[in-house]
């Protein structure tokens, strides 16, 4: 039987849970693990950057060198802001897939709530974890304790989170993740930093706390409305209306700061929905297509020109707009993108194949995001990302579903994969590349003295941005190698 897609109106999810699909929803996209790979290495090297040396876009635009003091009145984006977004759409895309086994597995709807509600717990707890292992919490130049106790916090990480071969016993599964879970709470509990502080549940990495926030309303989100993209949609309608009105006393104030847990879960967080859940719909999309590309050709009577052509115009739309806004051109980079926009729409027209299908369907969800975020930019001062503004959410979120054009027509159409393996194996295990990039990689070069030698042969700026590189670099090796292995870390 063939997965279905409808939006037909009426349909209840929350009463059945089966779905009609002749392929099971496992296949990976090389594409959407590219994406996120990207992302997070990006995030990794935007944070090994040397601060106050370089020009304005190699840093967030709101904290531009050389002193690098927030100021939130300054408009414009840079690459450094197009990274947390590009993960949030991969995360939003990849639900689906993710959600979609479980039901093809028959899972009953407390299984799949509880399913949803355990991932996003843990993802807390990690964030929660990672933030208390980073070696710098010990002071400004730590020493070989603080690189031993980051070190030993990161190898923890394994049996708290790595996904154990199922052919184990459950007893000694079991076993694993409690020693592990108490070894890390006897590390924890052993923590005294530089401040004179301990362990603390209020000390998290924000980044992954915003996820798990997102991660788990957007799951929810999409199983209520897997079958209805406009009631998906219409469900942001609200979450606008407390955008707009949190500000102002009344129910969206009342709702906004509502936070009985503000450790674990802030109302604020589920702004970046806006993100997530066209990354959903995308992610729909792109389920679709893999479960009827398996009994057609990769590609139909488009050339490989034309593929070639659109690959390049979804990357040069990310410079283009990064550049425009940037340096403040809003009107002629709006007025540019439109008459650019309608050029690949009509390089789209009579699609015939569902390769072609697909692109165009998602190029036109990314374009109507783009300009749609452009309407809005002089709204609120400005696109920024702190604190983000609605155009932020829309212009980001359109240069994300272009860039997985690109990368879909190069990985998973094409299947031209030299020289991506690092980008798509760190996508494939990201937590670690989160993780390592403080607690393993910069422990590791402490102990062995090499980070002495790094900053000796690159004093100056550009060179400690190629060191940055190269710490990037390392991540990502330690990423793939786990990948390699099938060693991943999942909450």
């Amino acid at each position: 039987m063939m997965f279905c897609y409808s939006h037909g109106v009426g349909h209840n999810p929350a009463a059945h849970v089966s779905t009609t699909s002749s392929a099971p929803a496992t296949s990976r996209l090389q594409a959407l693990d590219a994406l996120r790979g990207l992302a997070i290495l990006l995030m990794v090297f935007s944070g090994r950057i040397p601060f106050g040396v370089l020009p304005d876009w190699m840093y967030h635009a709101q904290v531009p060198p050389p002193d690098h003091v927030f100021d939130p009145t300054i408009p414009g984006i840079t690459w450094v802001d197009l990274v947390f977004p590009f993960f949030l759409f991969a995360m939003g895309a990849a639900m689906p897939f993710a959600l979609q086994r479980r039901i093809d597995r028959e899972d009953s709807i407390i299984r799949l709530s509880g399913y949803i509600l355990l991932r996003g717990f843990l993802l807390a707890a990690f964030a929660i974890y990672v933030m208390h292992i980073r070696p710098w919490l010990f002071g400004d130049d730590p020493g070989a304790g603080a690189w031993l106790f980051a070190l030993a916090g990161f190898m923890l990480l394994f049996p708290m989170f790595a996904a154990l071969p199922s052919t184990w016993r459950r007893s000694v599964r079991a076993g694993i993740r409690t020693a592990g879970w108490a070894a890390a709470a006897m590390l924890m509990a052993s923590a005294r930093f530089a401040d004179g502080s301990g362990f603390s549940v209020a000390r998290s990495d924000i980044i992954i706390l915003v996820l798990s926030n997102v991660a788990v309303v957007g799951a929810f989100l999409w199983l209520l409305t897997r079958m209805n993209h406009l009631l998906r949609l219409g469900l942001l309608g609200f979450l606008l209306a407390l955008r707009l009105t949190h500000d102002e006393y009344g129910v969206g104030r009342l709702l906004w700061d509502m936070s009985p847990v503000p450790w674990l879960f802030q109302v604020r967080f589920l702004q970046y929905l806006f993100i997530t859940i066209p990354g959903t719909i995308v992610g729909d999309f792109l389920l679709q297509w893999t479960n009827t590309r398996q009994n057609a050709p990769p590609t139909g009577e488009w050339s490989t020109t034309r593929y070639a052509w659109i690959a390049g115009w979804m990357i040069l739309a990310n410079i283009l707009i990064v550049i425009g806004l940037k340096e403040r051109l809003v009107l002629e980079t709006t007025i540019l993108m439109s008459a650019l926009c309608l050029l690949l729409l009509v390089a789209m027209l009579h699609p015939h194949h569902p390769t072609e299908t697909l692109l165009r369907r998602l190029s036109l969800w990314g374009v109507f995001l783009l300009l749609l975020g452009l309407a809005l930019e002089p709204f609120e001062g400005g696109i920024k990302k702190d604190h983000a503004t609605l155009s932020y959410y829309f212009v980001t979120t359109g240069l994300a579903i272009f860039t997985l054009i690109a990368l879909l027509i190069v990985l998973d159409i094409f299947r031209w994969r030299r020289g991506f393996a690092l980008l798509i194996r760190t996508g494939q295990n990201p937590l670690i590349a989160y993780a390592g990039v403080n607690s393993l990689v910069p422990p590791v070069l402490g102990l062995t003295r090499l980070d002495i030698i790094l900053t000796m042969i690159t004093p100056s700026p550009w060179l400690g941005a190629l060191r940055g590189a190269f710490h990037t670099y390392l991540v990502a090796l330690a990423a793939a190698f786990c990948t390699r292995k099938k060693i991943f870390l999942k909450t």
